[in-house]
């Protein structure tokens, strides 16, 4: 019995032994070494490849702000020989994949007299060029991809080596030889359907490297037809509502975003930005309603959390228009969701900056836009420019609103009696112990600083709980804050003595003393520290109200030139002259709110007219109402330098051609004055931005030329040797 055991096992190892060799061409060798490939080698190296491809699509994050690239595949930068290539942070599945599929090629090709007996080995390179192709490793794989078409010209799987082949050449910056090659396949009419779907996605991509957007338009719609891979027709569909949005076709890409949302087992993150993307196409008012009921329905879907940023943002969008106040609460509410900082991120709070500007509350608005700038990635754009163009802007408002709290704040306290001012402090203590038992509850529950969390303006990242420094526009806020109280202080020891400040007055509750900013923690809950460091003598409080008139008289000019708020302006300047300024503020107060309410076509026009023509007849803007023409000195509104700073103003906002237009026109009108190089080289430096350097170096050689011994002709002198080396 033993003996007759032994015998069929002895020939079983025989046979095995036999057909282990490649140099055979047997049926026994030619099938073990195929079955071995197929289901053993080559089966795990697909299954290593597939779990690459579920983990790169996973850490991909499209930008859904722009146009989505046909294949997900972040490729920074070209991987050829010579040029420094990024980190690879490609799955290490793929390094496995290529390892199985060297293995196979190594243990089981059976190439013998020149031809290849294993059917499964062009599976084999096909793999290895795959594997290499998504480690971003192009001329690898497309070395593996020309052996296959050279070599296996009747494998199987020839058709789809050759779109990955004509990928690869894309990736390499070949389009045109891409493009040439699978027009050569789509030749062949009996083409699988999958294969033609493959290869109309392929020479999409190949038609976006070469701008070509009627093709690529064209040969995407010839892959949705067919639909056979669900993830790759979703992602295929989303890019053409895209490219049709581009091309302000609204209707048709709404066609697209409608059968991407009605595609069965399209992947979710698709769908739920084609309902964001339709809800951005709505035009008329009636089609807003419709997406506004639909963007609310979905923010209800538990569902949909992930994606609560993009629906609040563009529930927002879409709200402003008729009600700005709803659409505030919406992209607060889209910050409050914004798990990472990003370009949708920086869009709420622009919207919201805007919206606080043009309400004129600039302190706000100025914490939003110093959001932005904290947090944007790419601070070179025009839209970024903008913004820190407007965030300076408010610089000036808001140090000179900060005056006028503070100064009206002390002057208020030192009209109060002595009973009064005790009081006020005494009550200002007892605030001040509330709060700080109440933060130490805070502190004590481990909940800090923002703990509540429903704050509307705690809009903060989620990335490790709410400390404060992860909250760009709390920081914002605090800056700001900072700034108000202690000044602009540099990084440095000691940094709050008070001789290292510039003149601050502080805030509210605090006067005048040579270190007011620094308040001992046993002299904070002393009524007599208050008390003593209210100004008392004529002269501190006169220097006060100096300042503060000076403040007031400043903003109004601000409000009305740099904003054109004119409401706020008249608030300010009316205010000011309640306090019976000096003669010096009073009269160009005065004239200011008569230009004012003059635009206004308001009868207080007439009033302030007739006030300064009576009172000071003989002043300079009594001359200028009755002379309209008349040209004024530096500080007065329509002088040179007035308009000069004007233009200057719209020079920064990048209003180039009305700058060169009204450089003309006023050099034509101050000819022979000293102001006029000035408009000259400003003139110059718009022609620049707006023509180019050719353009720039021409006009700084007349300036050059014609002003040799200005100030601003030696400045365009100096500019034009350093255009030469650039020219």
């Amino acid at each position: 019995m033993k003996i007759s055991f032994k015998i069929p096992v002895s020939l079983l190892i025989i046979l095995v032994v036999v057909s282990c060799s490649t140099k055979k061409d047997a049926f026994l060798n030619r099938t073990y070494h195929s079955v071995a490939t197929k289901y053993n080698v080559l089966y795990n190296g697909k299954v290593a490849l597939q779990k690459g491809l579920t983990e790169l699509n996973q850490n991909y994050k499209d930008d859904y702000w722009k146009i989505l690239p046909i294949e997900p595949l972040k490729v920074d930068e070209l991987a050829l020989p010579g040029i420094q290539q990024d980190a690879d942070t490609s799955p290490k599945e793929f390094d496995k994949a290529e390892e199985k599929a060297v293995k196979a090629v190594q243990k089981h090709s059976m190439l013998i007299a020149r031809r290849e007996r294993n059917n499964q080995i062009d599976d084999a390179y096909l793999l290895l060029g795959k594997a290499r192709y998504y480690s971003k490793r192009f001329v690898p794989a497309l070395e593996a991809f020309n052996f296959v078409l050279l070599n296996y010209p009747n494998a199987n799987l020839i058709n789809e080596t050759k779109i990955w082949q004509a990928k690869t050449l894309v990736r390499l910056q070949n389009p045109e030889q891409a493009i040439d090659n699978l027009k050569m396949l789509f030749k062949y009419k009996d083409l699988k359907d999958n294969i033609k779907e493959e290869a109309h996605t392929a020479i999409a991509m190949a038609y976006v490297a070469t701008d070509s957007l009627k093709q690529e338009i064209f040969h995407l719609n010839k892959a949705v037809e067919i639909a056979e891979n669900k993830e790759q027709t979703a992602r295929n569909l989303f890019v053409l509502g895209q490219l049709y949005q581009q091309k302000k076709e609204i209707d048709s890409s709404n066609i697209a975003f409608q059968k991407l949302l009605d595609l069965k087992k399209a992947p979710y993150k698709y769908k739920i930005h084609a309902a964001i993307e339709k809800a951005k196409n709505a035009r008329t008012n009636e089609e807003k309603t419709v997406a506004i009921a639909n963007l609310k329905k979905r923010i209800k879907d538990r569902d949909n959390r992930p994606y609560l940023d993009a629906l609040y943002y563009q529930l927002g969008d879409l709200q402003l228009a008729s009600n700005d106040s709803i659409a505030t609460s919406s992209f607060k509410n889209s910050l409050a969701n914004s798990k990472t900082p990003n370009f949708q991120k920086e869009l709420a709070y622009q919207a919201l900056g805007t919206i606080y500007f043009n309400k004129a509350n600039y302190v706000t608005a100025g914490a939003y836009y110093d959001s932005i700038l904290a947090i944007t990635k790419n601070t070179n754009t025009k839209r970024i420019r903008s913004i820190k163009r407007k965030r300076n802007n408010l610089n000036e408002v808001l140090s000179y609103e900060s005056i006028t709290k503070n100064t009206d704040s002390i002057l208020n306290v030192v009209a109060m009696s002595k009973q009064e001012q005790a009081d006020y402090y005494t009550n200002y203590i007892d605030e001040l112990k509330k709060a700080e038992e109440q933060q130490q509850q805070k502190l004590n529950t481990g909940n800090a600083l923002f703990a509540s969390g429903g704050d509307s303006n705690n809009n903060g990242n989620n990335n490790s709980g709410k400390w404060y420094f992860y909250n760009p526009q709390t920081v914002g806020f605090g800056s700001q804050e900072f700034k108000k109280i202690w000044g602009n202080r540099p990084l440095e020891d000691n940094w709050r003595l008070s001789d290292k400040t510039q003149i601050n007055l502080n805030n509210t509750k605090a006067s005048n003393t040579k270190d007011q900013n620094v308040v001992k923690s046993s002299e904070k809950y002393d009524l007599n520290f208050y008390l003593n460091q209210i100004p008392s003598s004529k002269k501190q409080i006169d220097s006060i109200k100096v300042v503060r008139n000076d403040a007031y008289y400043k903003l109004g000019l601000i409000y009305k030139e740099q904003f054109h708020e004119y409401n706020l302006a008249v608030n300010k300047l009316e205010k000011l002259l309640t306090f019976n300024p000096s003669k010096d503020l009073e009269l160009p107060a005065k004239f200011h709110l008569y230009k004012i309410y003059e635009k206004l076509k308001n009868s207080k026009a007439d009033t302030y007219k007739n006030n300064i023509v009576t009172n000071f007849p003989d002043s300079k803007y009594a001359k200028l109402i009755i002379n309209p023409k008349l040209v004024l000195k530096e500080n007065d509104e329509n002088s040179p330098e007035k308009i000069y700073e004007k233009l200057y103003y719209q020079y920064k906002d990048e209003d180039y051609e009305a700058v060169i237009k009204k450089a003309d026109s006023s050099i034509s009108l101050y000819e022979g004055k000293a102001i006029v190089p000035k408009f000259e080289l400003l003139k110059a430096y718009a022609i620049g931005k707006k023509d180019g350097l050719q353009a720039f170096k021409e006009a700084l050689n007349f300036v050059a030329m014609n002003y040799p011994n200005t100030n601003e002709g030696k400045k365009a002198l100096a500019m034009v040797k350093k255009l030469k080396a650039k020219l």
